[in-house]
């Protein structure tokens, strides 16, 4: 199995070799605008990277005893499979459906099951609070929260609070209202644009 480092220069390191930091005008999944953008499936789409990031995600968790790891269509199906795959366990993912959050496909989290939630980047940490309600509603039990990155500036810890939440690297990048956004306000920027998942 491959080897893995998981010290935040590496993973940042791995970001720029495969052109994943964009700079810009950016409307990001939370609503919210952002002058840069960590699009993680740029680095995912190369198996090899994504079995690292995973193996180093694991790595943070281990001993959790986890017997299911979930992530959120689309960004966190990816590395939640590759985060499962190096602790042997299973991987499901949730959806929206009419708005809502929910577990289609088959897919159940049992009564009492341990689980992780894993997510490729946190930002303002909602869609990775309504995984953890769904696995909560189905009577499952949150272990932690795991991301690739954290954009949160501290807030992704506070939402999902008292479950600790681990990250492999932090990302110091502003994010504003739409009415609040210096990039829309100066005008030459031209209009925020939407590189992410969610339609």
């Amino acid at each position: 199995m491959t080897s893995a480092r998981s010290d935040p220069e590496s993973v940042s390191a791995l970001f720029g070799e495969c052109g994943a930091l964009l700079e810009g005008h950016f409307l990001l999944s939370s609503g919210l605008h952002s002058n840069r953008y960590l699009q993680c499936a740029l680095v995912l789409q190369y198996p090899a990277k994504a079995e690292r990031l995973g193996l180093s995600l694991a790595a943070l968790v281990r001993g959790a005893n986890n017997s299911v790891v979930v992530g959120p269509a689309l960004g966190g199906i990816v590395i939640a499979h590759e985060v499962a795959r190096a602790l042997g366990v299973r991987a499901i993912f949730t959806e929206r459906a009419n708005g809502a959050m929910t577990l289609r496909r088959g897919f159940r989290v049992e009564r009492g099951e341990r689980a992780l939630v894993c997510e490729d980047v946190v930002t303002t940490g909602g869609s990775t609070k309504e995984v953890m309600e769904v696995v909560l509603a189905a009577g499952g039990v949150v272990t932690s929260v795991a991301s690739i990155v954290d954009r949160s500036g501290g807030a992704g810890r506070a939402a999902f609070a008292p479950v600790p939440f681990r990250a492999l690297f932090e990302v110091e990048a502003p994010a504003y209202e739409p009415p609040d956004c210096p990039l829309c306000r100066s005008g030459t920027a031209g209009p925020a644009v939407k590189p992410g998942s969610r339609a």
